[in-house]
């Protein structure tokens, strides 16, 4: 067995053996989401919000034209693309000092950023990209994995990509692994242009739409005069991969008014953006409001 390989046969072992620990630490940080995307955790499944702490055993998953940025504790950026499945296992009980764990990519494309920083941080992390299983060593990389395959770029340090009991190493910038499903694999050289456009899938540009916890506009989903109707509104939004929230309202002539709200966009269009994805997904007309 490969030394990547037993990161993860450790951690299997460690999860089957002992619950999750309570740690003092998140193990990552949702930093912004372009919707629709959801956290599966323990059988239950809830629209992925900026801010959400995120803990071991986690799946994120992104729905069609969807982005997500990831922070984790300790120090590196996990971007994921649209239709991509990210899976977090630690046992570490303070990962922003010291994260033994690995990353599951069960699909669709990701990034993968070391924070300069943090280089030096200890780490034992793995990542798993279909049938690949990567070794970090401070770097940015970016991958997919689909049904025709497993692809891993290089774009700055050194991994080692262990397939089928064999290894390869990348320290060339601007190299990939070409795994093709059922395939023998190859290393090949990346044309800057193709990256340019592989990169697109997993970034979030101004004016896609995106939340962040700094942002100050909102989309209003849709109000009701009652609690029931507003739950209904609320749970059609979430149920789509949007992280609504119920905000009551004094209304004229007494009672309330419940608002279903989006938050966190940094500007009046990139609430337009997102009014317009909900209007798609839901069928809904939303607004956009300060």
């Amino acid at each position: 067995m490969s030394p990547l390989s037993r990161v993860f046969a450790v951690v299997a072992v460690l999860a089957s053996l002992f619950p999750a620990p309570v740690l003092a630490t998140a193990v990552a940080t949702v930093e912004a989401v372009q919707a629709p995307a959801w956290r599966d955790r323990n059988g239950i499944t809830v629209p992925l919000a900026t801010g959400m702490e995120l803990r071991s055993g986690d799946v994120l998953r992104t729905g069609p034209g969807a982005r997500a940025y990831v922070m984790l504790a300790e120090g590196s950026r996990v971007k994921l693309g649209e239709a991509a499945q990210l899976g977090i296992h630690t046992r570490s009980l303070r990962p922003e000092k010291f994260f033994r764990g690995a990353l599951d990519i069960l699909t669709g494309p990701f990034r993968f950023t070391t924070a300069r920083l943090k280089k030096t941080l200890p780490r034992e992390l793995a990542i798993r990209v279909g049938t690949a299983t990567i070794g970090i060593r401070g770097t940015d990389l970016w991958g997919r994995t689909d049904k025709d395959g497993d692809l891993v770029a290089l774009l700055e340090g050194r991994i080692e990509i262990t397939r089928a009991g064999q290894t390869t190493e990348l320290a060339q910038p601007l190299t990939y692994y070409d795994a093709p499903r059922g395939q023998d694999a190859a290393v090949k050289v990346l044309d800057p242009e193709v990256f340019r456009k592989l990169a697109r899938q997993t970034e979030i540009l101004v004016g896609d739409g995106a939340s962040r916890s700094d942002g100050k506009w909102r989309v209003l989903a849709g109000s009701a005069a009652g609690e029931e109707a507003a739950l209904e509104l609320y749970d059609r939004v979430r149920d789509a991969g949007f992280a609504a929230r119920v905000k009551p309202r004094a209304a004229e002539g007494g009672g309330w008014r419940y608002e279903v709200l989006l938050a966190g966009f940094a500007s009046a269009d990139e609430a337009a953006v997102a009014a317009a994805r909900l209007t798609a997904a839901t069928g809904l007309k939303p607004s956009v409001v300060r």
